[in-house]
């Protein structure tokens, strides 16, 4: 070939264009990411087109590390760039861990002269009646740090206008180590124009960051919204700091900004959750039931509704679907202290996988709520633990196998669990580590059997008409034993349960909800003020959404009888309807109560919500592969059983199972007893219900 010839370059040009293609196939792709921190273990899913991968690291120290770790891990699993990812949604616990370990920033207090002790006195109640060493949860701010200032607003306006000059000296009072500060003055819910002049200066003058009542919660009730106020101003420092490396890293790697999920099973943009930091107490388990909802409400039509049960590694949560809806609430406490801004209504118990087993003084066997955590973690991790817990008494009893690989790739040391039970044995005059295995099961059941009568019994439900959806690492073990206690007939698997609470995250909508204090007899009612007012409280979560003309506005109003001390929240229609709002009162406070009154009706606090719909997308299931592991001993009510072990994701659609049987997968192992069968249903869900019967 003649050298000076101009070379052929329709290879290269088909190169150009393959490349072409290649690119827009990638950019084709649907690649969604969610990542939630747990106390134990960090959950990762990576959803492409409607291919599932997900992967599950130990939590760290610094939360950020680990859902970096967790990140490359799934995207490496599913030969995905982090890149290509178009979406990122997160859950976390900063800040509920801050305000459990309190270890949050160190925060002072300006309030109306005179109620500087609100935050101490609370209710005046105890939180054990008849316990006399019973203690109060220790203040957030202490005494040496709570200042008050010279004003007075009433119901009706402002009576004594804030002095400049005190506030100013104020400011230049504060400790140099204070971080954070919360303002809460007397009724500035109804007329904040003093509390908002005092953040201004505050503002100017400090370094600190500085959280006011009437944005956090323009509610009355001055115990409360202090509480609450103090709580965003505590963790609001840690938030802040945590989302800043969190979008450092994200950038790093080439991943979009996260999009944090919020208590009342929401999203939100970074910028959102760091303004409002006390909405994510409950991140990553309002998760959970976000994905238990959207992936278990077919399999409960002929329900009542839903129990979620989500075990992971430290705790417990538990909470109620009814009528397709998920339960909330506004009156929820963090380790005793009140938080009243929405959120999915939960209960948390100190029952984990990782929950330590120990002999009280007297003799009897206990689980919880201290937690091995993730390091050392339980003793069968071989990480140096030493004393045992749940997931250990699961290895002993066969549920958990030698063989299994937590996260794919923990290997387990079923000796040491062995030894840690025999250990356990002596201390408590058992026969052995099996009678303690099952000791440690029923104490740990006995507790979280608890939790669900709270959210059932307790409140009139009838737990045998719910279905019971249990997901979490450690939830599908120990479900069908709980559904059996509580006499449930059906149980519910999500396909993905060991790491729901990050599917979750990919079907969660957007919200952002805003509240005003209101008070007024519906007899009274201004209609056309209230609509005003309603108005400013659409304009106000409009402008947190990230497409305002896409967001739908739902309207509630807490009501009472005239004299109570509580509301109920109701549905408000648009236009407002005085009659019909009375009478949606009358109707829920007779279901709640059992009974309804010819008392007036009072109108107290306006609620609005506005949410952006996100359709969740199912992922492709086939069950490919052989099913049978093999088999291993296992114990069930003291009898032991030869049962065989399988492959979840390998069970085809249809596939049915009767027990006992015990299915594993990466992130959590099913556990199905002699009593109950199964059904994998399309998307892989798999559906027990217990035996005739039985």
């Amino acid at each position: 070939m003649d050298e000076n010839q101009p070379e052929d370059d329709s290879h290269d040009t088909h190169s150009d264009d393959e490349a072409h293609d290649i690119r827009l196939a990638v950019e084709a792709h649907d690649v969604r990411l969610a990542v939630d921190v747990g106390g134990t273990f960090t959950d990762v899913v990576l959803l492409t087109d409607d291919e599932l991968t997900t992967a599950k690291v130990p939590s760290t120290a610094d939360q950020s590390e680990g859902v970096v770790e967790g990140i490359e891990k799934a995207c490496a699993e599913a030969d995905v760039a982090p890149d290509e990812i178009h979406s990122f949604a997160h859950g976390m616990t900063v800040s509920v861990n801050a305000l459990l370990e309190e270890a949050g920033a160190t925060t002072a207090l300006v309030t109306t002269e005179g109620f500087g002790d609100v935050l101490e006195i609370g209710r005046q109640d105890r939180p054990a009646l008849y316990d006399l060493d019973a203690e109060k949860p220790t203040p957030l701010v202490p005494r040496r740090r709570r200042y008050e200032l010279t004003e007075r607003a009433t119901v009706d306006g402002i009576e004594t206008p804030v002095d400049e000059d005190d506030v100013r000296s104020l400011a230049s009072d504060l400790d140099d180590n204070v971080e954070s500060v919360a303002v809460c003055l007397l009724h500035a819910y109804a007329h904040p124009d003093n509390e908002r002049r005092v953040a201004e200066i505050l503002r100017e003058e400090c370094d600190a960051h500085v959280s006011v009542s009437h944005e956090v919660l323009a509610e009355f009730r001055e115990y409360e919204r202090t509480a609450t106020t103090v709580a965003d101003a505590y963790v609001t420092p840690a938030i802040d700091s945590y989302i800043g490396r969190l979008e450092t890293r994200a950038e790093e790697l080439g991943v979009p900004a996260p999009r944090v999920m919020q208590s009342n099973g929401g999203i939100a943009d970074p910028a959102t959750v760091r303004e409002n930091a006390i909405s994510t107490v409950l991140s990553g388990p309002a998760a959970g039931v976000v994905g238990a909802e959207t992936t278990a409400a077919d399999h409960a039509d002929d329900l009542a509704g839903l129990i979620t049960f989500d075990m992971g590694g430290t705790s417990s949560d538990v909470s109620l679907v009814r009528d397709g809806d998920i339960e909330r609430t506004t009156d929820a406490t963090i380790d005793g202290r009140p938080i009243g801004v929405p959120m999915v209504d939960l209960t948390t118990v100190g029952a984990g996988g990782g929950s330590v087993a120990w002999v009280d003084a007297g003799g009897a066997l206990r689980v919880g709520p201290e937690s091995a955590g993730a390091d050392p973690g339980p003793v069968c991790y071989g990480r140096g633990g030493t004393t045992p817990t749940v997931t250990d008494a699961n290895v002993v009893l066969g549920y958990i196998g030698g063989s299994s690989a937590l996260g794919g790739e923990l290997e387990l040391d079923t000796g040491a669990a062995h030894d840690a039970l025999a250990s356990l044995a002596d201390e408590a005059d058992l026969a052995g580590p099996v009678e303690a295995a099952r000791g440690v099961h029923r104490v740990a059941n006995a507790t979280m059997t608890r939790a669900i009568r709270s959210i059932t019994v307790e409140r009139g439900h009838d737990p045998r008409q719910f279905g019971l959806v249990a997901f979490g690492g450690a939830g599908p073990m120990h479900a069908s034993a709980l559904a059996d206690a509580l006499d449930v007939g059906r149980v519910v698997v999500p396909r993905a349960c060991g790491v729901l609470s990050a599917s979750g995250l990919l079907a969660a909508d957007e919200k952002h909800d805003a509240v005003r204090t209101y008070r007024t007899p519906l007899d009274d009612l201004d209609v056309e003020a209230v609509e005003s007012a309603y108005d400013d409280l659409a304009g106000s979560v409009r402008a947190n959404a990230t497409d305002a003309d896409a967001a739908r506005i739902e309207r509630a109003a807490d009501c009472r009888y005239a004299g109570q001390s509580f509301e109920l929240t109701i549905p408000v229609d648009e236009p407002l309807d005085s009659s019909a709002l009375e009478e949606r009162f009358q109707t829920a406070h007779e279901t709640a109560y059992g009974y309804r009154m010819d008392d007036a009706v009072d109108l107290v606090t306006l609620r609005t919500t506005a949410t952006i719909e996100h359709e969740p997308t199912t992922p492709a299931y086939a069950g490919a592969g052989e099913p049978r592991k093999g088999q291993r001993e296992a114990v069930f009510v003291d009898e032991r059983h030869e049962t065989p072990v399988y492959a979840r994701e390998a069970l085809a659609p249809g596939r049915e199972l009767t027990g006992p049987a015990i299915l594993e997968q990466d992130e959590s192992t099913v556990v199905v007893p002699p009593t109950w069968q199964g059904t994998v249903e399309a998307d892989g869900t798999l559906v027990l219900e217990r035996e005739a019967g039985e």
